[in-house]
């Protein structure tokens, strides 16, 4: 009995080591149901081929052609810009903190930050919109919209910015334009469903979607419906939200049944359309799963439940489609994808060929790297900062790969990360834990 024991001391103590301390890595279990949640509801109503899980080392002989860093100037959509890619940014790089303000609200703040005139912008679950200057170091302006019977409702709230305007829309159906320099209302509309996507502007237009699939040119000067385009509903609404992303004058549409349409912004009328819902019962009530639809030239990317498609953004025919998904938004620059999947592999992709660049366990990269025993991390998103892949985890910590998919440096953020981060004027901006701001330099 003694012995048997012993057996169960020893096999305790080989599994602790000290990672487990300095918070590198997280609970297994948790990390499994943390991070696959999005993909929880779909697996269990499907069967599909068992996705890609095969590592692949870089071929040396390939030669990335990565853009020079831009030192980014404003950040005015959810996704950055119009066709929801990243550029490759430019940071100092020196990690220190330069800024960490005082509690900007003491509700629950949207993952999604906006700058624009040296402010920063963040709503909050209670319906506020939060402007706060870097240079004052302090919040210059609160506004809330909402009348007393809404003020205790959980809102969700959509915004964009545009010439010194957000629009927002929200989870209770109310589409409004706030003046930043006024501090007023220019208009407010309510459409009694709420809306279920990101917002674009367009021209003179506001593109959005409601919860039903039902998608709306709006007219951005009065809020005037322009036209509606009705969509497949489906009867049961799962954690994906529709997705509008814009290249030129078409907006694709990718709707909650798993729909995307592409809609010509200056007609107003669907030019084609297309499912990407892999499941073998297509009805109302199934469940759909993606990240963002990026547009990158003539080439519309779309990382659903199971299957990375590459389309044809003219027409929607399938260029080519792979058996692996991405867990957070994909990453696209000079004709090369990034993306992380589902089994945390690290992968690149060349968009003209097809071919896999490389396949690289970014959890066995990290405990490499540690020398220890490998665990699983938490993927927050991946972003090209000075020609380099940052991998932010949502434990506060950032890997920083080679574009050849080498990890060069864990390094651990002074605050812990909560909102989305962004790249501004070669400094690193995001919201904390405790709903305050940091920038790095």
């Amino acid at each position: 009995m003694k012995f048997i024991f012993l057996i169960i001391i020893f096999l305790f103590l080989t599994n602790c080591s000290f990672d487990n301390k300095s918070g590198i890595w997280k609970n297994e279990s948790t990390i499994s149901n943390d991070q696959n949640e999005i993909f929880k509801e779909f697996e269990k109503i499907s069967q599909l081929d068992s996705s890609f899980n095969k590592e692949i080392k870089f071929d040396k002989t390939f030669k990335f052609k990565i853009s020079k860093p831009i030192t980014n100037l404003q950040w005015t959509d959810n996704y950055f810009d119009e066709t929801n890619n990243f550029e490759n940014f430019k940071y100092n790089d020196l990690n220190q903190l330069i800024l960490k303000s005082k509690k900007i609200t003491k509700y629950k703040t949207s993952k999604h930050l906006f700058f624009i005139n040296n402010n920063i912008i963040i709503s909050d679950e209670r319906g506020n919109i939060n402007i706060f200057s870097l240079k004052k170091n302090k919040l210059i302006d609160k506004f809330n919209f909402y009348k007393k019977k809404y003020r205790k409702f959980k809102k969700k709230l959509n915004l964009v910015v545009k010439e010194n305007i957000i629009y927002i829309s929200d989870n209770i159906g109310y589409l409004y334009a706030y003046d930043l320099n006024k501090r007023k209302i220019l208009w407010a509309k309510n459409f009694n469903v709420p809306f279920r996507s990101n917002i674009k502007v367009y021209s003179n237009k506001l593109l959005v979607a409601n919860q039903n699939n039902d998608f709306y040119f709006i007219n951005i000067s009065n809020g005037e419906i322009l036209k509606k385009i009705p969509t497949e509903e489906t009867k049961i609404n799962n954690k994906f939200i529709n997705n509008l992303s814009i290249k030129d004058d078409v907006t694709f549409f990718l709707n909650t049944f798993g729909s995307l349409y592409a809609l010509d912004n200056n007609k107003m009328n669907i030019i084609w359309f297309m499912s990407l819902n892999q499941s073998l019962d297509l009805n109302p009530g199934n469940l759909f799963f993606s990240n963002q639809v990026i547009n990158y030239k003539n080439k519309t990317i779309v990382s659903s439940n199971k299957y990375l498609h590459v389309l044809n953004s003219e027409n929607g025919s399938t260029i080519f489609k792979k058996n692996f998904t991405s867990l957070v938004k994909p990453l696209i620059i000079e004709d090369c994808l990034f993306l992380i999947s589902k089994n945390f592999l690290l992968i690149s992709l060349d968009l003209n060929s097809g071919k896999i660049l490389y396949s690289y366990d970014i959890n066995k990269k990290l405990a490499d790297f540690l020398n220890t025993k490998k665990k699983q991390v938490s993927i927050k998103n991946i972003m090209m900062v000075n020609g380099k892949l940052f991998i932010f985890l949502k434990n506060s910590y950032l890997l920083k790969f080679s574009v050849q998919g080498e990890l060069k440096n864990v390094f651990k953020l002074p605050t812990k990360l909560n909102s989305n981060p962004i790249f501004v004027n070669n400094s690193l901006l995001y919201v904390d834990k405790n709903k305050k701001l940091s920038e790095i330099n």
